[in-house]
């Protein structure tokens, strides 16, 4: 296929790209470069950048080229500033998707991948959460995306454009060669914030609330590996061919707590990662963990890495090899 992956330059997006390019097909990224890496694009990739706040850009890169299809990663993603600053998200978030809708209708593509969340779901009646769980966010990135997923209804039955939003459960990990892997700056996710503690990069994890309705009083969450993600949005994209939009919950089905990834970073470092207490950050939830069985029953889609170890480990490989992210001396990516 010929395919265009925004945000491609970004963790997931590269690890997207990767994937996609030893597979065969042709890629192009359309990426800002405001977060995202150069150097975490495959060379086999052709980069363009561009914001897709600009409808003129966007509309350029489509009319260089006929895609098959569209995975859209490119997006704000930080919860808690998103509680801060409402708008970046309300507004930014939407009007770039709906920029990038506006054109692949225009230019006649077919099929398209929303890189979704699991924080549509702010107070789940049961979890594991499935498909039929009411959306109710509860945080303006959450709202975000699901007007995101709103617009993906109104393309298809007017353009006939069909989608696939796809809600992740925490992405982590990195390849397993460490030629790419998470480089956020500021870091807001936990697994490579504790790994930054155990290379020296920051005194302590900080563990914000200690009081929740779980286990031991931290959040859980559902880890799935970046690159199992890839594989779910393969198939996604294969399935749209000739079948019918849909949206999909993925994750690997086991919650782990703050506490217990610590403690597992810990074991895999070798490290003692000290710990600090902090309040709860609004917009964050007690327990998400993902029934992803609609997924796996109807593609066939089977995580990779179901051990926390297992996906701690790629991470840590990736950061101790590049303590400073793309910036590091000798960087192979």
């Amino acid at each position: 296929m010929n395919v265009l992956v925004t945000g491609g330059a970004g963790y997931i997006g590269s690890h997207m790209v990767d994937t996609l390019i030893r597979r065969g097909d042709t890629v192009t990224v359309f990426d800002s470069l405001v977060t995202g890496h150069r150097e975490a694009v495959h060379p086999d990739a052709k980069l363009v950048v561009g914001d897709l706040l600009d409808p003129v850009a966007i509309n350029a890169a489509f009319d260089s080229q006929a895609f098959d299809g569209i995975y859209h990663f490119a997006s704000y993603i930080v919860v808690p500033e998103s509680m801060q600053k409402p708008f970046k998200y309300l507004r930014d978030n939407v009007i770039a998707a709906a920029n990038l809708l506006e054109a692949a209708a225009a230019h006649s593509v077919k099929r398209f991948i929303l890189s979704s969340t699991a924080a549509l779901f702010d107070q789940p009646s049961r979890v594991p959460i499935d498909e039929s769980e009411r959306v109710i966010p509860g945080s303006p990135y959450g709202e975000s995306k699901a007007m995101i997923e709103r617009l993906l209804v109104w393309v298809d039955r007017i353009y006939g454009m069909k989608t696939c939003a796809l809600r992740y459960f925490n992405a982590a990990g990195a390849h397993p060669s460490a030629h790419i892997g998470e480089d956020h700056d500021p870091e807001s996710h936990l697994i490579p914030i504790v790994l930054q503690v155990a290379l020296g990069q920051r005194d302590s994890v900080v563990v914000y609330g200690s009081d929740y309705p779980t286990p031991d009083g931290t959040a859980v969450r559902d880890y799935i590996h970046v690159l199992d993600l890839a594989s779910a949005h393969i198939l996604a994209m294969e399935a749209l061919a000739d079948g019918p939009s849909r949206a999909y919950n993925l994750g690997t089905g086991r919650g782990f707590s703050v506490k217990e990834v610590v403690e597992c970073a810990r074991q895999v470092t070798g490290h003692p990662i000290p710990t600090t207490s902090g309040p709860r950050r609004a917009g964050d939830l007690a327990e998400l963990i993902a029934d992803s069985a609609a997924i796996q029953r109807e593609m066939g889609w089977r995580p990779q890495y179901v051990e926390l170890q297992q996906i701690i480990e790629t991470a840590w490989h990736w950061h101790s090899a590049h303590p400073r992210g793309y910036a590091s001396a000798n960087n192979p990516g």
